[in-house]
């Protein structure tokens, strides 16, 4: 199959006086809805496309649920994930957190998991969210579909931070959410299209480039990261090592907050910068983010496609200045 077309227009006309497939594009388009139509096929439901991770996560809690509400939050989950629960507390939504490796709390009306959980990368209790009578969102953007397919594991909806390991190259911010049921992707379209986190169709398009290669580029992440988690975890500096044993995102801890910021500082080959999931490694010091909410000297990895040896020759060499 050849690269999809990309068509950039924001009106259609109408077919015999009526609206057709597409007509504006805030409710959708063809490079939109071929990128979904591809996503969706991966993670085996309906998908939809948002401007952002975040805006996928907050139409989710927008469109599903009403003030007074409770959201069952993963502990240790993605921390712009309980800023934004925070931010929607103003209206009326409340949130409780709970370890996601045993069955969620009672009493609550939507369970957030992660798998895995960005950064200490643990992995939810699949059975025992399912089990539970509310709507069960899992956030997989670190183990993509090739690794955890949330749907099939009993969850309701699956979520993805999109600009990272699907499109894969740091040039498309866009989220996604996969939907089990058609009436629930019914939902989230109509507050979509009224709402209007939409991407636009060159970031749809961009997103179609990423998910050609992303099989090429997860298995070379998770064979370098692999290696890399093992050799850190005999390196004396280092106190801790969080991986899930697939995918390209691991964590460690060296002694503290200043020592964190040499090794990150220090590296050559591996950038200093924030997300994951792109083509280039990088690396940062969690603590600036998250404040207390992680050990001071937790470093963020995120494993591109560079040379594993080189990779490791230019961690060992930062760690040598912690």
């Amino acid at each position: 199959m050849g690269t999809p077309p990309l068509d950039r227009s924001t009106t259609w006309p109408y077919e015999n006086g009526e609206p057709g497939a597409f007509s504006y594009a805030r409710f959708s388009s063809p490079t939109v809805a071929e990128a979904e139509r591809a996503l969706g096929e991966l993670d085996g439901g309906e998908a939809l496309l948002f401007a952002s991770g975040a805006a996928a996560s907050a139409a989710v809690v927008l469109a599903l649920l009403s003030p007074g509400q409770t959201v069952a939050l993963a502990e240790g989950a993605y921390y712009g994930t309980s800023v934004l629960l925070s931010e929607l507390g103003r209206w009326g939504v409340r949130r409780v957190e709970f370890d996601q490796t045993g069955p969620p709390p009672d009493e609550v009306d939507l369970v957030w998991i992660e798998a895995p959980s960005n950064p200490f990368l643990t992995m939810p209790d699949f059975e025992a969210a399912a089990a539970h009578p509310a709507t069960v969102v899992c956030d997989a953007t670190a183990a993509t579909p090739l690794h955890v397919k949330p749907l099939e594991r009993g969850c309701d909806l699956v979520l993805h931070s999109a600009t990272k390991f699907l499109a894969g190259h740091d040039d498309a911010l866009v989220g996604a959410v996969i939907c089990r049921d058609p009436e629930t992707a019914a939902r989230l379209r109509e507050f979509r299209s009224r709402t209007g986190p939409v991407p636009g169709p060159d970031t749809a398009w961009l997103l179609l480039r990423g998910l050609a290669t992303l099989e090429v580029r997860v298995a070379r992440q998770t064979e370098s990261a692999r290696s890399i988690a093992e050799r850190l975890n005999a390196h004396p500096a280092v106190e801790m090592v969080r991986y899930p044993g697939f995918g390209g995102l691991l964590s460690f801890d060296v002694a503290d907050a200043g020592a964190a910021r040499r090794v990150e500082t220090g590296t050559r080959l591996i950038a200093n910068m924030t997300s994951l999931g792109g083509v280039t490694s990088r690396i940062e010091a969690r603590s600036r983010w998250e404040g207390a909410r992680v050990p001071p000297g937790l470093l963020r990895l995120s494993v591109g496609l560079e040379d594993a040896e080189a990779l490791w020759a230019d961690l060992a060499q930062a760690l040598e200045g912690a």
